[in-house]
């Protein structure tokens, strides 16, 4: 380590190489840790994820107060784009995930607006114990997983190589439905179970790592397992499939509840999508008699009331419709960094509704995928965050 710090110091740009002095090596062996860790804190991220492999010495200081109060901070998203909102020094990416591509996610980032040559992966020792991992979800930075020779759920954060396991709440479950979501405080996971004839639902609350049952299933959500609940003012909202309507869950009182206002009409099929600041979205097809002719974006009003905020172009939507051949059951939706991203299990591309600029895009299909490519593709929004814990 101390040789790594004489390298850093002799190596800084405050005079010309011509003009500075030899500096002592025993001077900056001598350095207060706190006084390095100060130096070093003023590093881009990136920078020093790089450095960091260099001495061992500086693998802890990642988590050391100065770092996280620095790189946690609104400030440390100045290498991010100016369009989004997150405080993460990291681009934010879409992952995909299919399964030729066995535990490696091919990562678009939405930055540089470019496809990146990496590939983000769950070979990670700490993972290697659990050989039947499926992926289920994203959030905040995290991923859920699956492991069913275990009957437990993993959570991980892969940029620090943390993870947890949770087991199930009953050995004798059947999983009928996961969601998955992070908030201010930890993370949220919600599912829904059938259990010797009985069904219930089970809510995991990070904080205090325990599972809390509720009886009383309520409403049926059939059985889209792409599409997920999202969280928005204290509760989880759900699209039910036909007829169409969205139910509430609310995680305090867990409680079924239904909104004051109805649906828009002559829908073919929903979906539900929080930005996670205070907005709900609805992305719907209308037409008749299960064939969509048009797609909608609608955005609930103050009065409880869904309002249209724009409609799919006809070229775009003759696409889209064509993609999925009215097999909607495939279609989910999720928002990542300002994007409203709508997919299909069996399309390799994303349409998305950029919500800043009011405009739709496709985004590009992977290069590095087949071209003969079967059904299986499964997108997430994921934004890293170092310091997400499990």
């Amino acid at each position: 380590m101390k040789r790594n710090t004489h390298m850093i110091m002799s190596h800084s740009p405050a005079t010309p190489r011509s003009s500075a002095p030899p500096m002592d090596p025993k001077i900056w062996s001598k350095l207060p840790p706190e006084i390095l860790e100060y130096i070093l804190s003023f590093l881009p991220l990136k920078t020093f994820l790089n450095l960091r492999s260099t001495c061992k010495g500086f693998w802890p200081l990642i988590f050391s107060p100065s770092f996280v109060s620095k790189h946690s901070s609104p400030s440390s998203s100045s290498s991010s784009s100016s369009s989004s909102s997150s405080s993460s020094p990291f681009s934010s990416f879409l992952l995909l995930s299919h399964p030729q591509f066995h535990r490696h996610f091919p990562l678009y980032d939405c930055t540089l607006g470019t496809w990146r040559n990496i590939s983000l992966s769950l070979s990670d020792s700490s993972l290697q114990c659990f050989p039947s991992l499926t992926t289920l979800v994203s959030s905040g930075g995290l991923f859920c997983l699956s492991d069913s020779l275990s009957c437990s759920l993993i959570v991980c954060n892969l940029l620090a190589k943390s993870s947890r396991k949770i087991q199930y709440p009953s050995l004798s479950l059947h999983l009928e439905h996961l969601t998955f979501v992070t908030t201010p405080t930890g993370y949220t996971i919600f599912v829904l179970c059938s259990e010797a004839a009985t069904n219930c639902a089970f809510v995991y609350d990070s904080n205090v790592r325990t599972w809390k049952r509720f009886d009383g299933f309520g409403p049926v959500l059939g059985d889209n397992h792409h599409q997920k609940g999202v969280l928005f003012k204290g509760g989880l909202y759900f699209a039910t499939p036909e007829p169409f309507s969205v139910v509430i869950f609310d995680l305090g009182s867990g409680r079924w509840e239904k909104p004051i206002g109805g649906l828009p009409s002559q829908l073919t099929f929903v979906r539900l999508v929080s930005d996670g600041e205070g907005k709900l979205y609805l992305v719907g097809g209308v037409g008749n008699n299960g064939i969509s002719r048009s797609i909608k974006l609608w955005e609930l009003g103050g009065d409880g009331n869904w309002v249209e905020v724009q409609s799919l172009p006809d070229l775009m939507c003759k696409k889209f419709v064509a993609v999925c051949y009215h097999n909607y059951e495939h279609v989910y939706c999720f928002w990542h960094e300002g994007m409203i991203c709508i997919c299909c299990y069996t399309w390799p591309e994303i349409l998305y509704y950029l919500v800043s600029r009011r405009t739709w895009h496709w985004l590009p299909r992977c290069p590095s995928l087949p071209l003969k490519c079967s059904c299986g593709f499964k997108w997430f929004s994921f934004v890293p965050n170092l310091y997400a814990s499990v």
